[in-house]
């Protein structure tokens, strides 16, 4: 038996979609809002009587631990109104909820984010902890709120067959609400409340990267990296690569080698390999770049969809391109198949 627990405020364009979406693989659902000004809740009253009022208190993990408890069943999934199940394998879901050892392990759903890029949508894969049992975890933290063991210790996870498309990011979304802003605000008090927690820090470049704040976000992401970090933890990958775009985005090029010495790490990654790339080709460094875009072509997956394929063929038809060399440029960018970048650097060569 498996709750789905969600808290929402003022999401009356998606939530609908949300609930139509999940309704159908979970037996009970549980709406928690914390404000809504707009028809959100008569909205999740078509598919639950179970919706309730949070006063919002500047704390997620306060609204979520809220709406757990508000669920009759153990077993609970955690979604955001913004992200819509697009593939749900009820037997493996079953199975693992049914397994008694998996009671104090955690499922990391996968989740496809739509974000826009120059030109057009990029979908970003990432797995989620989301799925768990409500008598061995709650969650933490005011903002970015972090799924904890109740006795406090360290918990396993294992990938679970759900996914997931998340649109809160696009920037159609994002100029409609006052996320970002939310979110800094929150994450600066965050910061000042735990001046020792890199991931803070991390969190906070994030949102001032997404609002496109590049020097703000690098300098976030460097106060994170002068902690003692894990490596081969997600977050500080996320956190590694992207400080990588906010160097680059913000013209520093030549700061942005010292990533250089993270290729060891990260030599499994072709998300690194492509960073790494678009480095050297703004550094001039052409056949350290051309070797990078090429790695990445060897992989068979990659977060960001078409760094395996496409964007790192279309990269390297652009350093040919202005070094010169026309036929190999046309040749990589005739393997970009039905890139538009890629067709329409072929309609001016």
């Amino acid at each position: 038996m498996l709750s789905l627990c969600m808290i929402v405020k003022n999401e009356e364009e998606s939530l609908r979609n949300c609930l139509a979406k999940a309704a159908s693989f979970v037996d009970e659902i549980i709406v928690v809002d914390t404000g809504s000004k707009d028809n959100t809740q008569s909205i999740a009253l078509e598919f639950t009587d179970k919706v309730y009022n949070f006063k919002w208190c500047n704390d997620f993990s306060k609204a979520r631990n809220f709406s757990i408890s508000r669920a009759s069943n153990d077993w609970i999934l955690v979604l955001d109104a913004d992200e819509f199940i697009t593939d749900f394998n009820t037997e493996h879901v079953d199975k693992f909820a049914n397994y008694s050892s998996n009671r104090n392990k955690v499922g990391r759903i996968r989740i496809i984010n739509i974000i826009d890029s120059l030109s057009d949508n990029k979908k970003c894969m990432e797995r989620v902890s989301r799925f768990f049992n409500k008598n061995y975890f709650h969650y933490e933290g005011i903002i970015h709120e972090q799924l904890t063991a109740l006795d406090g210790k360290a918990y396993k996870t294992d990938m679970i067959d759900i996914t997931v498309e998340h649109v809160g990011y696009t920037q159609e979304v994002l100029n409609k609400t006052d996320k970002l802003k939310r979110n800094i605000d929150l994450l600066e008090v965050a910061v000042k409340n735990n001046s020792q927690d890199p991931y803070f820090y991390f969190q906070l470049g994030k949102s001032y990267y997404m609002m496109k704040d590049y020097k703000a976000s690098a300098f976030c992401f460097e106060k994170a990296l002068s902690f003692q970090l894990d490596f081969r933890l997600e977050y500080v990958e996320d956190l590694v690569e992207t400080y990588g775009y906010s160097l680059i985005n913000s013209g520093r090029y030549q700061d942005a080698l010292v990533l250089d010495n993270c290729l060891d790490v990260y030599s499994k990654s072709a998300d690194f390999h492509f960073l790494m790339g678009l480095i050297y080709m703004n550094n001039a460094k052409f056949t350290q770049a051309i070797e990078s875009f090429l790695e990445c072509t060897k992989f068979s997956y990659s977060k960001v969809e078409g760094i395996t394929t496409y964007t790192s063929y279309y990269n390297i038809g652009v350093i040919y391109e202005v070094l010169g060399f026309r036929e190999k440029a046309i040749e990589y960018y005739n393997m970009c198949g039905d890139y538009e970048q890629a067709r329409n650097r072929l309609k001016m060569l």
